[in-house]
């Protein structure tokens, strides 16, 4: 439920939007003035509605004032000078009076979902070592899985989680059970995937002695494991039907049944579920249980791949390449540059896990204190979008010292940004944008993304051409 303060002078408006939003679920208070706000200490809700024109101070003094509190301002001069002005002072939104209820309403539930979403922080996970670390990345699709955990966490209910292989399922289960009430109790980690199909419901649900062949002794089950606690049933997609149908009576009934038992057992445990399959288009084709994955899909959270994350990469690599780098006892190695580009630019396909193997494989073969991209084993990463490769180093460039090795990876990159800043401040003045990207051999969007790295602003006015 979201704190609101509606800062209004006139008692009949104010009253009306209270009502308003109280109907919608909305906790909210009400102040007169600016001062009356600032004593009500604005930054302890999450979102402030205030009237352009107040009594003494305007309700644009508010903005700084609440920060970071958003400030969605209502004015009765629905001139758009005012509203301009508003959010140029740093408002997040402006409504017109007399506002449409609906309207407003929207304004008010996206206002609070960005900011929801912004304040999605890395949970922290203790590993199973004991080393107690953030989850790395702050794009907006992993902030909205932090969101999503928080929020999931204390509420003890089924979980699914979906993503490619290798962006960090059994990370996001680790978090969920170390925020939930069960925090205490045992997380049990089971990978459906990589136990015998005729072994598994004896994994999970346990035996009694002479049940099979081979079954000399009893044995617990990992569900029974877990009582009171956390299972997590990583691939749960390639769990077999037989056992789906057993596992579908833990969820509904909170029963347990050994292979060769006649006795049920209660057990209380949290199920959260991973797979990177589509669960519901599989139970179409009769490979998994359409009740099943609907007791599963309580609350659903999505990682999004690596690719889908670029202001993440580099900071995973940096965090991954320290953890490697300890290991092998070999603290002080970098990533070059060209390195960090093939980094950045490569789609990832086996996620976080391909990138961590990628390092590893640059800490073992680095010979000096710079990791290159052939260290890092991995095929030649095509620019997004690029029409063919980035222009060769100039004829007369001075050979690398050493004769045959390597030349240093500064020195290199330092020449090709060189060779391409003369080139465009060169031909600019002559050649559209796009003329540029074709004689240079990349896409126009790569043109731009190494204008903002580089800082060479586009040459403004008329130009021959379409760029």
């Amino acid at each position: 439920m979201s704190r609101i303060l509606i800062v209004e002078d006139e008692a009949i408006i104010r009253s009306a939007l209270r009502r308003l939003l109280e109907r919608h679920e909305h906790r909210v208070s009400e102040a007169g003035s600016v001062d009356e706000a600032l004593a009500l200490d604005p930054q302890g809700f999450d979102l402030v509605i205030s009237d352009l024109r107040l009594p003494g101070d305007p309700g644009t003094d508010l903005i700084a004032r609440a920060a970071p509190v958003p400030v969605l301002i209502m004015t009765s001069y629905a001139s758009m000078r005012s509203a301009v002005e508003a959010l140029k002072l740093g408002a997040v939104d402006y409504v017109a009076k007399p506002f449409d209820h609906d309207e407003l309403l929207e304004t008010v539930s996206r206002v609070l979902h960005q900011r929801a979403l912004r304040q999605g922080e890395p949970p922290d996970i203790t590993a199973p070592g004991g080393e107690r670390q953030p989850m790395i990345g702050n794009c907006p699709a992993m902030q909205a899985v932090y969101t999503r955990i928080r929020k999931t966490a204390p509420a003890d209910v089924t979980v699914l989680i979906q993503g490619e292989s290798g962006t960090g399922k059994e990370l996001v289960a680790r978090a969920l059970h170390q925020q939930s009430k069960r925090a205490a109790a045992p997380l049990v980690c089971v990978n459906c995937a990589a136990i015998p199909e005729t072994l598994i419901e004896s994994e999970l649900f346990g035996h009694e002695k002479g049940a099979f062949t081979g079954a000399s002794a009893a044995r617990t089950g990992l569900v029974e494991a877990a009582d009171g606690g956390t299972l997590f049933l990583d691939e749960i997609g390639e769990l077999p039907l037989d056992a789906q149908a057993r596992l579908l009576r833990v969820l509904q009934e909170g029963e347990i049944r050994k292979i060769g038992s006649v006795e049920t057992r209660h057990v209380d445990v949290r199920l959260i579920a991973a797979t990177h399959r589509d669960l519901h288009a599989l139970s179409r084709t009769g490979g998994f249980r359409l009740d099943l994955y609907y007791r599963l899909n309580v609350m659903q959270i999505d990682l999004p791949p690596l690719r889908d994350r670029e202001d993440d990469i580099l900071e995973i690599a940096d965090a991954l390449l320290e953890k490697a780098c300890r290991r092998h006892e070999r603290e002080g190695l970098k990533l070059s540059r060209a390195a960090r580009r093939m980094i950045r630019d490569c789609p990832w396909p086996g996620n976080v896990r391909e990138l961590e193997n990628a390092l590893e494989r640059g800490v073992i073969l680095a010979e000096g204190h710079l990791i290159h991209p052939d260290d890092l084993g991995l095929g030649p990463a095509p620019h997004a979008g690029a029409a063919a490769p980035a222009p060769p180093v100039p004829d007369d460039e001075p050979p690398a010292p050493g004769g045959g090795e390597r030349a240093d990876e500064e020195e290199e990159d330092l020449s090709l940004e060189d060779y391409f800043q003369h080139f465009v401040l060169e031909h600019q003045d002559q050649m559209s944008e796009t003329e540029l990207a074709q004689k240079l051999g990349i896409s126009r969007k790569c043109l731009w993304e190494r204008r903002q790295r580089l800082g060479i602003p586009r040459k403004k006015g008329p130009r021959r051409g379409t760029g």
